[in-house]
This record gives structure tokens, sequence and C-alpha cells, in this order.
């Protein structure tokens, strides 16, 4: 028997665009909440205009917004603004993603919200923060991506290359949302809410932090090593004689696995430039060249049987076309379909994977698609069901 969606009830209002604010609050929608998207009447969210790569629907807008409710508001208008501010007022959580400082301008800053909504969670994503020199400058993926180093570790030894998704902005969502999530968490518990700001960059470089480590520890940073791992060796795609094929080693322990059932060598195990991870990495060049001789002769289909028996982690280097048709989709039934305003699209069940109660795959909004919500009095909607602050 499914249970209530764990955020039935929760109200989000998000003056959000492109991608870090929507796929925030998309996860919100998908497990139960109401979320309130404001756009702007010429045209709204510009993710709309993307593309029309779905019977008109935008690939990125279809992706981010399903479950959501389309307000249109002219937040230029004051009648509007006063609209929006109510809406605030009475939501659990407000998320936004303008440039620094414009949603201040309009009076909905954390400060000027706070006293008259303490249970509120004030969610701002921007590329840099609320304050520093970088504080306005202009934020966009890739432009992280290259400021955060990202670039930097990515591509070729001789050419660096971005990631191909928008890792920036959908690490930036995420951290939000789970922030978000870990602020309700204490409200249940104090009653209070909080406010939370997430940088782009911040985000960006966490996760460069083994990398930064490596320079910090050995005075220099990994270099780019394309489909090659840059600091565990070997790791990455190699050539067969009708492709390739992508293997993982991680321990000393599976490299000798590797030599025995693979390269059907053992002894290229044995030999000291070989005998340890940093020893591999140090003679990358020699040894990769016995690899490549070694599996060169020999097909993808031989080598992959051959990882197989010797517990070796691999994989094939699919593109999209292979994915969007990949066996283990369809083997869990990860496939479904969503509504938009454009009629029926294919959709992925997202991985929260809660076991009594499926994600909601709610339709994807035209423009203005529902009238102004009334606005409510979160204090006095959430009082009969508030924990006790603890002492």
């Amino acid at each position: 028997m499914n249970q209530p969606l764990p955020f039935e009830g929760l109200r989000v209002v998000a003056v959000e665009q492109a991608v870090s604010g929507p796929f925030c609050t998309r996860q919100f929608a998908d497990l139960g909440a109401e979320v309130i998207k404001i756009e702007r009447p010429d045209g709204g969210d510009f993710a709309r205009a993307y593309d029309g790569a779905l019977n008109g629907v935008s690939a990125y807008f279809a992706w981010l917004n399903r479950g959501k409710k389309s307000v249109v508001l002219d937040l230029k208008n004051e009648s509007d603004l006063a609209r929006l501010r109510e809406l605030v007022l009475g939501a659990d959580v407000f998320v936004n993603n303008l440039a620094p400082g414009a949603i201040e301008r309009m009076g909905l800053g954390y400060d000027a919200l706070a006293e008259a909504a303490p249970r509120l969670i004030w969610v701002g994503i921007s590329g840099y923060g609320p304050n520093g020199p970088y504080r306005d400058k202009k934020a966009y993926d890739m432009l992280i991506q290259a400021e955060a180093g990202v670039v930097s570790m990515t591509g070729t030894p001789n050419e660096p290359a971005k990631v191909g998704i928008s890792v920036a902005d959908i690490g930036a969502g995420m951290y939000a949302y789970s922030s978000a999530t870990a602020a309700l968490y204490r409200r249940e518990r104090t009653g209070i809410g909080d406010r939370i700001d997430i940088s782009m960059f911040e985000c960006m470089t966490e996760w460069m932090m083994p990398p930064i480590y490596t320079l910090i520890g050995t005075g220099k940073a990994p270099s780019r090593a394309g489909l090659r791992h840059n600091m565990i060796v070997p790791y990455g795609a190699y050539a067969c004689a009708d492709g390739s094929v992508l293997f993982a080693i991680q321990s000393d322990r599976e490299f000798r696995r590797f030599c025995e059932h693979v390269l059907l060598d053992a002894t290229v195990a044995d030999d000291p430039r070989y005998g340890e991870n940093a020893q591999r990495l140090a003679n990358r060049e020699t040894l990769e060249a016995i690899i490549a001789d070694s599996l060169g002769t020999v097909s993808v289909t031989t080598v992959v049987s051959r990882l197989e028996a010797g517990g070796i982690a691999n994989a094939v280097v699919n593109d999209v076309a292979d994915v969007a048709s990949h066996a283990q989709l369809g083997a869990r039934e990860r496939w479904t379909t969503v509504e938009t305003y454009a009629g029926v699209v294919p959709a992925l069940i997202p991985p929260h994977n809660l076991a009594s109660s499926p994600s909601r795959m709610g339709r994807v909004p035209g423009l203005g698609e529902q009238a102004t919500p009334e606005p409510r009095d979160e204090h006095r909607d959430h009082q009969s069901r508030r924990s006790a602050p603890h002492a």
C-alpha cells in the first residue's frame, strides 16, 4: 500500500529560471510538494525557448519542471509583487536563483522576510555567493566549470573540455535541495526556519578537492587524461581489435588479477615498476604500451569475458542512443510518460526510490497555466502538527 509522499502539504514558491533552481524544486515536486513556479509574462523561464525538441517543448524545460504550477506575475508591477510576497510569507520553502541582489531589491531577501515568516526556509542560488569580489560576476554552467578548475581536469592532455552535461547547475540544485531538506528536518524540532545561500562555484570547488589535495600534498596537480583516470592506472578506455572497452583497477590485488586473467601474463604484476598504484602512475607510458600490445589484437567480447572472469569492473562507452535504450533501464522499468502542454513525452522515473511512495510524475505546465493560488497562513497551517522544540 502506497504511503503519502514525503512532502505532501508542503508549499514551495520559486522565482527560478534555467537549471539550478528548477532542478532543486523539481525534487520537491516529485516527492509531493506543491511547487509554485513564478514566471515572467514575456515568455517565462528562458529555458522554455532553449529548443523545441519534444513536440515544441524544450528538452531542459520538460526535464526540470514537471509537477509544478506555472503562475505568471509581472514583478515590476507593485500589485503582482505584493501577491508574490503574500505567497512567499505563507510558503515553507522559497527558492530563487536570480542575479545577486535582484530578489533583495524586490523586498524578498531573507532579512526582509524573517520576522514575518520565522519558519520560512529561504534558499538563494548564485554563481559565487552573496558577497566577495565575484558576487556580481555573471555565472553560467560552463563559466563556473572553467573558474572552478573542472575544465582543467577534463579533456585530453592536449585540449581541455567541459563536462558534457550542466554539472555545475545540477550540483548547485542538488545541494540546494539537500540543504533545504536538512533545514526542514531541523524546523520540525525547533520551529525555526533558516537562510541557505548556495554558490555554484563553491559546489564545484568542493568536488575538486581530490586534485586540490594532490596539489597540496605533492606540489603537482593531476594532469588531464581523456578517457583515462588521472590518478589511478590502469583505469579508462583501452583499444581492442574491434573497438574499446573501459575498465577500472582499484587495488594492487585487482591489478594482479588483471594481469593473470586479462593480459594473460602474471609476471607483469611482479615487475617493481607496476607493483603499486603510485609506481604504475609514474610508469604509465610503459605499462599502457604493454596493455595496448596485449589487447590490440583481441575482440571487445573476448576482453570483456576476461575482465568478468577476473572480477574486474568494466563498462561499454555508450552513446546517447545506447543509454536511451539501455537494457538495465528497461529491466527495472524506469521509463514512464508525463503530460506536457504539447502532448505526452517519455520520462525517466527519478532515482529517489522510496519503496512505499513512488515519485509523482506531474504535468509539465504551459506558461501561466495556473491562476495565482490563494496565500495561506503558514504559521497557522503548521502550528497543529509542529513538534515541540528541544530543550
